[in-house]
């Protein structure tokens, strides 16, 4: 079945630095479009950065731009997100998101906690 893994998440203090993981399994990785969103507490769930099928483009939200960074890995079947320069307002749950090209499939990983003290 398909599988989403995020790993990296953790406590980290204003100003540093943490790299986030997604490992899928299960789908035909290089179809799908990657994309990271979050959730905090009491808010809705938003988008964060996407990154097309082959790497090529990279979008990102504007609250984010210039201190995030998505990669992908077509081979090792992953995506990456660095998160420079955190702020206390970048504490969620960090989830990515497989989206099938040209279909309605959609996939969710089960998020992974970042939490950024002041």
């Amino acid at each position: 079945q398909v599988q989403l893994v995020e790993s990296g998440g953790g406590l980290v203090q204003a100003g540093g630095s943490l790299k986030l993981t997604c490992q899928a399994s299960g789908l035909t990785f290089r179809y799908y479009v990657m994309k990271w969103f979050r959730q905090a507490p009491g808010k809705e769930r938003e988008y964060v950065a996407g990154v097309t099928i082959d790497g090529g483009r990279k979008n990102y939200a504007e609250s984010v731009k210039d201190r995030f960074t998505i990669s992908r890995d077509n081979v090792r079947r992953t995506v990456t997100l660095q998160m420079n320069s955190l702020k206390f307002e970048d504490t969620a749950v960090y989830y990515c998101k497989a989206e099938g090209m040209g279909s309605n499939t959609e996939y969710w990983g089960q998020g992974t906690q970042v939490t950024v003290s002041s």
